[in-house]
């Protein structure tokens, strides 16, 4: 007998054993039944019907009447075109492969076919079926009837029989009695047939399992057991049987997170923060009395959260999510004017230097003489706003990190150079991260932890477009949310556009033409490249990760070296036309951003340094080389460079990809709104969490199997109320070893110590 606990060393041979833990790094019994199918195959439906369904799986036993090789026309090799008799009518199946299978498939022969139906000018037939030839009756038991090295198939039937053979007999069909046959994600190296034998040989000697889910709650949830929830779901004998070991597989996974979450909530009403309530005749409310717009009633109502949540001693944990152009940085800017005004530090983290020079000169104009503490003319109230960058002088470094350290700068700005380990601050009372998916966890928390011991400074990170980690993080219940969704007055709705440049130049040609006539009526234009064309994939700050699978490659194209080039001497010759990339010196940089926003250049040609907060009002139009090279967020974070005025702004995505490919489709969903929070959606959905627990902020890997923060946010809801719910009469779970033991297998404590971070 086996136990969930035992080494698979223990239980299959040290060869099997070390492929399993090399490849598919499964290494107890619990990790191999945690590997999941991820398909089943079935027998699919009899074939009783003359017409069946579009996409139905059908399993077929026929004999092979026609076999014929046929040169395909679109491409380059041969097909063959079978027909077979069964007891119902003729079929027919198709081969692309013809060379392979041709030797296999000949007239004659008896075999099991299993694919998917297709139909074709009002005929049905299946297209490159698995198959697996059959005995004829008669000759032998069915259930046994050719030597294993023998075995003539391909794909999943013929899988299947394999994993079924035994070493010194022969392969037996009984396998295929089962209605649902486990398909597993598996390698090269491990194919899903040895991990189906492996299961097999497991649950057949398998102890009875301890549930950790007292029978109460399962009787409340109408759960199964979890013994029987992993014997369903590896040996279903229904798609009933696999639903309900996947509701209850599903309901662990999220129970462990809310579990782990459950307790930093309570650990995190146990840290102190400093009190930084109102203070009147202070630098916040002078700022207020300055203010030549009111604010907007989202801004105010989400100004009151952050307000309040400074006022007690437990650490703001707060996400501020913004359409572009909402007025996130001002509200930012208040609430640090507040921490000011009870006497402690503000810092807030910019992702590139161009953002956070934009930052320190944006709000110094706002704050005026607020900003100029020490100076003559200053005001009583004011304090003083240092910017810390990694390119700044020696002597200016120097001279920024003396105001940091003596707490002479109330406001710090500043990029990764804060998170170095001299800089130190006074009294650090609040962080704020400005587009918080540019930055790692780890990152965070080292500026985080530049407060004074035994405190934790309140956070609060902004974005405009959530990404899929930031969208799961707050499904999970890890953040508090504020959202502003209300334009300032007078704004108007960016439109957007996909130009297939392939199939249409002349629209391509059309842009750089709505270019000239933009600038002709006295606005500006962004061109945005995906690379700045010196040869190196990765740009820096400005690097452009794609979001799809059909990325063209790099040198196809179009830099922005190459293509300031070409808009300065052929396009549009006429026009200034600047160049803006990563790379520049910093005060290059912030030169030609200087002239950009002065009006003394007509278009800038850039990559992603523009990507977020930089504001110039009178740019109303945005051209973006190879769209499909950037992803969701960034799309909308770019287009919300232009419309920040009074005169309506317009975006054209230009791609080399052909409509109807996912890419394509991709820029047209963007194309399609401007909601932040719909195109967060559509990121999740497309790029996945994310690894929840882990450093990745989006992509494939993830810790979740079975559960989706977009279609189970119910379950999600169920599991955090009765973790909750335990954590509060239990919090070290002492009381109920099962959870605890759950919690260990699902989350490594390499992952735990990560999220106490985040």
């Amino acid at each position: 007998m086996v136990t969930l606990a035992d080494p698979l060393g223990q239980v299959f041979d040290s060869a099997t054993a070390e492929v399993l833990a090399e490849v598919l790094d499964l290494h107890t019994v619990e990790d191999l039944l945690r590997h999941y199918p991820h398909r089943y195959a079935s027998q699919g439906r009899d074939l009783a019907e003359k017409e069946p369904p579009e996409g139905e799986h059908v399993t077929i036993i026929g004999r092979v009447t026609k076999a014929d090789t046929v040169r395909m026309k679109s491409r380059r090799g041969s097909m063959l075109k079978v027909v077979l008799s069964t007891d119902v009518q003729p079929v027919d199946v198709t081969f692309f492969n013809a060379q392979k299978v041709g030797h296999v498939i000949k007239p004659g022969v008896r075999a099991m076919f299993s694919g998917t139906v297709k139909y074709f000018r009002g005929k049905w037939s299946l297209t490159h079926p698995s198959y697996l030839v059959l005995p004829e009756p008669g000759a032998g038991s069915e259930d046994k009837f050719l030597e294993a090295g023998r075995l003539r198939g391909a794909g999943d039937l013929a899988g299947i029989a394999r994993a079924a053979h035994r070493a010194g007999a022969d392969v037996d069909l009984s396998v295929f009695d089962r209605p649902l046959i486990p398909i597993y994600p598996a390698t090269r190296a491990v194919e899903s047939w040895t991990i189906m034998g492996c299961v097999g040989a497991v649950l057949d000697r398998l102890d009875e399992i301890d549930d950790p889910l007292p029978d109460d709650f399962r009787a409340e949830r109408g759960s199964v057991g979890l013994g029987e929830a992993l014997r369903k779901i590896h040996l279903p004998s229904s798609r009933e049987d696999v639903a309900e070991a996947e509701e209850r597989l599903r309901f662990d996974e999220a129970l462990a997170l809310q579990l782990v979450l459950a307790r930093r909530r309570r650990d995190n009403d146990a840290r102190v923060a400093p009190v930084c309530a109102p203070r009147t005749g202070g630098i916040a409310e002078a700022f207020d009395a300055r203010l030549p717009f009111d604010l907007t009633d989202g801004q105010l109502e989400v100004a009151g959260e952050i307000s309040g949540d400074l006022s007690v001693a437990h650490p703001m944990s707060r996400l501020l999510q913004g359409e572009v152009g909402s007025g996130k940085t001002i509200v930012a800017l208040r609430a640090m004017l507040q921490v000011v005004d009870a006497g402690h530090q503000c810092a807030l983290l910019a992702p590139t230097e161009v953002l956070a020079t934009q930052h320190a000169r944006s709000l110094r104009a706002m704050l005026g003489d607020l900003a100029t503490a020490g100076e003559l003319g200053a005001d009583e109230n004011a304090t003083r706003l240092t910017l810390l960058t990694g390119s700044m002088s020696v002597p200016a470094k120097r001279a920024a990190m003396l105001e940091i350290v003596s707490g002479e700068a109330g406001i710090v700005i500043g990029t990764h150079a804060l998170i170095q380990d001299n800089v130190e601050f006074f009294d650090l009372g609040m962080v704020v991260v400005d587009e918080q998916h540019r930055f790692g966890v780890e990152q965070r928390d080292r500026l985080r932890s530049r407060a004074r011991p035994g405190v934790s400074p309140h956070l609060l990170v902004m974005t405009a477009t959530p990404i899929p980690r930031t969208i799961a993080m707050t499904v999970l219940g890890d953040l508090d949310v504020s959202t502003l969704r209300q334009l300032p007055r007078g704004r108007s709705p960016i439109k957007s556009s996909v130009v297939p440049a392939s199939q249409k130049p002349g629209w391509v040609a059309r842009a750089w033409e709505r270019i000239r006539e933009e600038v002709a009526d006295g606005r500006q234009a962004y061109v945005v490249c995906s690379r700045i064309g010196d040869g190196e994939k990765g740009d820096g700050d400005d690097a452009a990760p794609g979001a799809g699978t059909e990325q063209t490659p790099e040198q196809n194209t179009v830099s922005a070296v190459d293509l300031h080039e070409q808009l300065r001497t052929e396009l549009l010759p006429d026009l200034r036309v600047g160049l803006l990339h990563g790379r520049l010196p910093a005060d290059e940089k912030d030169a030609v951003m200087g002239e950009f926003t002065a009006g003394d250049i007509d278009v800038l040609v850039c990559t992603t340094v523009v990507e977020v907060g930089v504001d110039v009002p009178n740019a109303t139009v945005m051209v973006i080389v190879d769209a499909d090279r950037f992803g969701v967020s960034q799309l909308h974070q770019l287009r919300g460079r232009v419309g920040r005025g009074a005169h309506q702004g317009l975006c054209i995505l230009v791609t080399q990809m052909n409509p109807g490919s996912p890419a394509y489709t991709r820029l047209s969903n963007v194309a399609s709104t401007n909601d932040g929070f719909e195109l967060a959606q559509l990121d999740l959905a497309t790029r996945r969490e994310g690894d929840i627990l882990g450093a990745a902020q989006s992509g494939t890997s993830t810790t979740l199997r079975l559960l989706s923060l977009l279609a189970h946010e119910d379950v999600i809801a169920a599991a955090a109320e009765y973790a909750d719910r335990v954590v509060s009469a239990d919090p070290n779970l002492s009381a109920h070893p099962g959870l605890a033991g759950m919690v260990s297998a699902a989350l490594d404590t390499d992952r735990i110590e990560y999220l106490e971070k985040t």
